[in-house]
């Protein structure tokens, strides 16, 4: 069964935040889903998440590269962006920009545009929907569907945020 959390962020520094909490708590074999429209915040939550993982800055999107291996953390990472491909094009291509490894690998997973992950979509993974709701605030909704999954939620609810307010 599912389980989800909805929280709201008022700027920038409070998503990454967010995002340091999961990278802190996030194990090898973990994977992290983020999706949502341009601007939503993704690679802010992203680039949280591997300060979180002790990954060495800066952490820009790999929209071109669309996968980007990333070490000098606890795990090695890998950066997925599928901003790029449609969900058709990101399906064909997943045993081209190694999505399999990414998803079988020692490492954590983040993927940004995941909704496009298709049948490439893990079991366990933690599924994070962002909408953009001012110009510095965002709404996310959080959803663990396995024990990882529940696993990195937790943490991300660790502050005593019942609220739901970042």
């Amino acid at each position: 069964m599912a389980e989800t959390w909805t929280c709201a962020t008022d700027r920038a520094e409070a998503t990454a935040a967010l995002g340091r909490r999961i990278g802190a708590a996030a194990l090898a074999g973990d994977a992290v889903l983020l999706c949502g429209p341009v601007g939503a915040g993704k690679t802010v939550l992203a680039g949280g998440i591997l300060d979180g993982l002790g990954v060495p800055g800066p952490h820009p999107s790999p929209t071109f590269t669309l996968v980007r291996r990333r070490r000098g953390g606890r795990w090695p990472v890998w950066h997925v962006d599928l901003y790029r491909l449609s969900e058709s094009e990101a399906g064909q291509a997943g045993d081209l920009i190694g999505l399999d490894e990414a998803f079988a690998s020692d490492g954590v997973a983040v993927v940004e545009w995941a909704e496009r992950l298709g049948a490439w979509t893990p079991a366990d993974a933690l599924r994070v929907e962002l909408r953009r709701s001012a110009p510095d605030a965002r709404e996310m909704w959080l959803r663990a569907d396995g024990p990882r999954a529940r696993r990195l939620l937790a943490a991300a609810r660790s502050e005593g945020l019942a609220a739901g307010k970042v």
